[in-house]
């Protein structure tokens, strides 16, 4: 009897500590989101300890301009404007934010050409679209979500 108990109180405690683990990996963390990121980066650019130390820094800083963009277009597309006049401003708004953020990228891809070489901030540039398409990749697929969102709504 003491035996069971105690095996079946173990087997709680390991079921209990499972779950806790898939709560914590299932949460989006913006640190190790940014590590991975730069990792990856580091790896598939070939970025010596010195290009990497020069580059991220300029990075960091567009990155947070980006956000602030990121922001204010999901910001602009919470809610439907009512009327024709509303939609049309809109509609302006977005496009000027989408603007905005081709000049920020311009920006700062000259800025890294300044301490790095073309081949490794186009290195850089291959490198980030397929790290976000990757995690979009694994996002998609996560066990119990729909891969296709609008699919599951109809």
């Amino acid at each position: 009897m003491k035996r069971l108990f105690t095996t079946t109180v173990m087997l709680m405690l390991l079921t209990v500590g499972m779950q806790a683990q898939q709560e914590n990996q299932q949460k989006f963390s913006p640190e190790k989101f940014d590590a991975e990121l730069k990792s990856f980066i580091v790896k598939e650019a070939s970025l010596t300890q010195q290009e990497a130390a020069a580059f991220f820094p300029i990075y960091k800083e567009m990155r947070e301009k980006q956000h602030q963009l990121f922001e204010r277009q999901r910001k602009l597309g919470k809610e439907k404007p009512q009327d024709e006049k509303s939609c049309l401003k809109m509609i302006r708004e977005r496009d000027e934010v989408d603007l905005e953020l081709k000049r920020v990228q311009q920006t700062y891809h000259e800025r890294f050409l300044g301490v790095l070489s073309a081949s490794k901030v186009y290195d850089i540039i291959k490198a980030e679209d397929r790290f976000h398409r990757r995690m979009m990749k694994t996002w998609t697929q996560h066990p119990g979500r729909p891969k296709d969102k609008h699919k599951a709504n109809r």
